[in-house]
């Protein structure tokens, strides 16, 4: 199953790259993230809880950053196991353009699953990890303004 998308960020590429590559970040951003851990320089290990039509797991796996051009692309590889449910595995090539006052972020993935999940459907399947990239993208977008949001100065009451 092959997805894409673009996202325009309301940042400059360098905020962007550094917040693909922090675990807080990532945390926050992802889905039904229960926990992230840094196991590596560019690794990570990573327990989510996902509903998928009627099947609801915690998946448990890793993720990878691989074929880095600091402030361009990188790709995303991860695998994970929900027990029962089955697996998922997947890669997501990642590509930052810069706008100038904000950054266009594309992505091209290939995600296959097995077991259970896989007798779900392509198009459940499909429209679920849509859904979960748009959350991932909202999320992360929300996460990046909260960073960049000036520090308020509070007004002395009258």
């Amino acid at each position: 199953m092959e997805l894409e998308g673009t996202q325009e960020l309301q940042a400059d590429p360098q905020t962007v790259w550094a917040a693909l590559f922090d675990r807080d970040v990532l945390e926050r951003a992802i889905p039904g993230c229960e926990a992230l851990e840094q196991t590596g320089e560019t690794e990570f290990a990573a327990t989510v809880k996902l509903k998928v039509g009627p099947v609801s797991a915690r998946f448990k796996g890793n993720v990878e950053l691989s074929d880095i051009v600091p402030l361009v692309s990188c790709t995303l590889s991860g695998k994970g196991s929900g027990g029962i449910a089955g697996f998922a595995k997947g890669a997501a090539r990642v590509t930052l353009e810069d706008l100038g006052e904000t950054t266009r972020l594309t992505y091209s993935a290939d995600a296959a699953v097995g077991g259970k999940l896989a007798s779900l459907g392509n198009r459940l399947i499909k429209s679920t990890a849509q859904k979960l990239a748009g959350e991932f993208f909202a999320n992360f977008e929300a996460i990046l303004a909260e960073r960049l949001e000036p520090a308020r100065v509070e007004e002395p009451a009258e």
